[in-house]
C-alpha cells in the first residue's frame, strides 16, 4: 500500500491518500469514496482484493476523517459549510489517478455518506467515470432541509470542534433500535461491531459543521434541478443490506433507484442482501460482496 497527500483546491487542507497497486497489467482503478466517521484504513482488505484482481485501488480520507484533518480534535469538522469543497476533493483524487495512470478508467466505489459525496460528485463529474457502486446509500429524507435549518440554529450554542449530541441523536437514534449494542447496525459481523467501537478514528460525533455538510449533502443528492447528466450510459450499481437502516426500508431503496433512473441513467442495477445491515463490505460473509462488485467492474 502506497501512501501519499495531495492538497484540496478548495482550501489548501491536506488530504491523505492510499494507492493499492496489481502486480500485473492493471485492467482500471476504482477509486473509493469512505462513509461517516470512519477512515480509509478501514477498506484495505477490500483494495487488496481489487489489486489482486488486476485493479487499481485509491482512497482518501476525506476532510474531517482519518488524517484529513489539521489536528486531531478536528474529527467530524469539515472546515466549511459548502459541499463543493468535499465534492472537489473528490474530484481532485480522480485527476491525481488520471495523471498516475492515464491510459486506465476510473470506477468509483462509494459507501454510505460516501455515496451522498459520489452522487453530488456525479452533478458535475459524471464523464469522469466509467462505473458507479452506491453501497448503503441514504435514501431521500425530506427532512435534509430542516435539519440544515436546526444545525444553523444551534451553531452559536456549541463550540467549532464539540460534538453536537443534539443532531446525532436526531439523526441516528432509530438505528440501534432492537439491538443492545452501541453502533450494533452497522453490522451483523460482531467483531466488525467490535473493532470500529475500538477505533478512535471511528464513531465519533460530527460537530454542528459536520452535520451541516450532511444534511446539505443527502438534500443535494435528490436536487434534479443543479443534475447536469451527460453519461446517461453510465453503468450504476446500487447495493444494501435489507437491514440496513440508513436505506430506510425496501421501498425507500427502490424509490432511490427509479430516482437515477427519471435523471436520464439507463443503466441502474440494484440488489438488496438478506440478513446483512450498513456495511456490507465488513459482514461475515462479505465474500459474496466482494465478488458481485468484481463482477460488476468486470462486465
Amino acid at each position: 500500500m502506497k501512501l501519499t497527500n495531495i492538497v484540496s483546491p478548495s482550501d489548501k487542507l491536506n488530504l491523505s491518500v492510499a494507492i493499492a497497486e496489481p502486480k500485473g497489467k492493471p485492467k482500471a482503478v476504482v477509486q473509493i469514496s469512505h462513509g461517516m466517521a470512519e477512515h480509509k484504513e478501514r477498506y484495505f482488505d477490500f483494495m487488496n482484493f481489487l489489486a489482486e484482481n488486476g485493479y487499481v485501488a485509491v482512497i482518501h480520507d476525506h476532510r474531517g476523517h482519518g488524517e484529513s484533518v489539521k489536528d486531531s480534535r478536528d474529527l467530524g469538522n469539515f472546515y466549511t459549510e459548502n459541499i463543493n469543497f468535499i465534492v472537489d476533493d473528490l474530484h481532485e483524487v480522480t485527476k491525481l489517478i488520471n495523471e498516475k495512470f492515464p491510459d486506465l478508467d476510473v470506477f468509483l466505489f462509494s459507501h454510505s455518506m460516501g455515496t451522498l459525496v459520489a452522487r453530488n460528485y456525479l452533478k458535475k463529474y459524471d464523464g469522469d467515470v466509467k462505473k458507479v457502486v452506491l453501497c448503503g446509500p441514504p435514501t431521500k429524507n425530506n427532512m435534509a432541509g430542516l435539519g440544515v435549518a436546526i444545525a444553523k440554529c444551534l451553531k452559536p450554542f456549541h463550540g467549532k470542534n464539540k460534538p453536537n449530541k443534539i443532531l446525532n441523536k436526531m439523526t441516528f437514534s432509530s438505528y440501534g433500535k432492537g439491538l443492545s449494542l452501541e453502533n450494533e447496525w452497522i453490522c451483523s459481523n460482531p467483531e466488525t461491531v467490535k473493532n470500529y467501537n475500538n477505533d478512535n478514528l471511528c464513531g465519533y460525533i460530527f460537530s454542528t459543521n459536520g452535520f451541516i455538510n450532511l444534511f446539505k449533502l443527502m438534500k443535494g443528492a435528490f436536487n434534479k434541478k443543479d443534475w447536469n447528466v451527460t453519461n446517461e450510459n453510465l453503468p450504476i450499481f446500487v447495493i444494501a443490506g435489507e437491514n440496513d437502516p440508513v436505506i430506510q426500508n425496501e421501498k425507500k431503496f427502490n424509490e432511490l433507484c427509479a430516482f437515477l433512473k427519471e435523471l436520464g441513467y439507463r443503466n441502474v442495477e440494484s440488489k438488496l442482501y438478506s440478513g446483512m445491515r450498513h456495511e456490507l463490505l465488513n459482514e461475515t460473509d462479505n465474500a459474496k460482496i466482494y465478488s458481485d462488485v468484481l463482477n460488476f467492474f468486470n462486465k
